[in-house]
This record gives structure tokens, C-alpha cells and sequence, in this order.
């Protein structure tokens, strides 16, 4: 059995992990001084930015948008709770549902890391010429 790459460096898949794990440990370096973990930013991030456009998410409803397993989901929004950055409360239209809204801490802390998350970003993949190329590949990905 062969490779059809003579290098690990010319497979798309082992650049893709290198690239992942490189951006991984700046997120991680980003966001320690907001004392947030990468998934607890991405709870915190898409639950402000669904409210910003006048949703109530559920549970379900920001892991979807978030792409995030429901189980994960729930075990960081436990801590996002204790840590009061989040509040869950009954849905008026169905007594088996929370929905979720940010605390006037928890959006100080996502509007904090925010601006420094997106300049890390913009650092990283920066050199990234054609976004919407990359954003569509992505799409892809994600739908098969």
C-alpha cells in the first residue's frame, strides 16, 4: 500500500490537523486572560450574537446554530451558569424547555474576548486570499 503524497506536508488532511491544532493553542492563549475555554467562548459568542438578533435560544436551538453536540452543549452551560455568565429559564410556550440569555457579566465577558478573538483570526488565517472559497469548502465539509 502507497501514499499518492510523497510528503505528509502535501496531504490536505495532515496540513488541515496541523492548521487546527495551531489554531487551537492561540484560542487557548486568547482567550486565558478572559479566564473562557474555546467552548465556553463558543457558547458564550453564539449566544450573544442569536439575542443580538432577537432570539431566546433553547438549549437545542444554540447548539445547532453553535454545531456543537447537545451533550457538551449542556455540560458548558452548567458552568457558563454557576459562573454567572448565563441564565436558563422557563420557556412560556413549553414547561420542558430553558431558554438561555447572557447576564450583564457574561456579555461583558464575551464583548470582551470578542474583538481579541477575531484579531487572532484575522492573524491566523490572514494569509487566507479567498475567504469565501474557504467558507464554502467548510460549508461542504459540514453537509456531507
Amino acid at each position: 500500500m502507497t501514499s499518492r503524497y510523497q510528503e505528509p506536508l502535501q496531504s490536505p488532511g495532515f496540513l488541515l490537523w496541523h492548521a487546527t491544532l495551531r489554531w487551537q493553542r492561540l484560542m487557548t492563549v486568547t482567550l486565558k486572560k478572559h479566564s473562557l475555554t474555546h467552548g465556553q467562548f463558543v457558547m458564550l459568542a453564539s449566544l450573544w450574537w442569536l439575542t443580538e438578533h432577537g432570539a431566546r435560544p433553547s438549549q437545542r436551538q444554540l447548539a445547532d446554530h453553535a454545531g456543537t453536540d447537545l451533550t457538551m452543549t449542556s455540560q458548558v452551560l452548567r458552568v457558563l451558569e454557576r459562573q454567572g455568565h448565563i441564565v436558563r429559564e422557563p420557556d412560556p410556550h413549553d414547561a420542558r424547555t430553558r431558554c438561555l440569555g447572557l447576564t450583564a457579566q457574561g456579555r461583558r465577558v464575551v464583548l470582551g474576548a470578542l474583538p481579541e478573538v477575531e484579531e487572532a483570526d484575522h492573524r491566523f488565517l490572514g494569509p487566507v486570499s479567498d475567504a469565501a472559497c474557504f467558507t464554502q469548502g467548510l460549508k461542504e465539509l459540514t453537509t456531507t
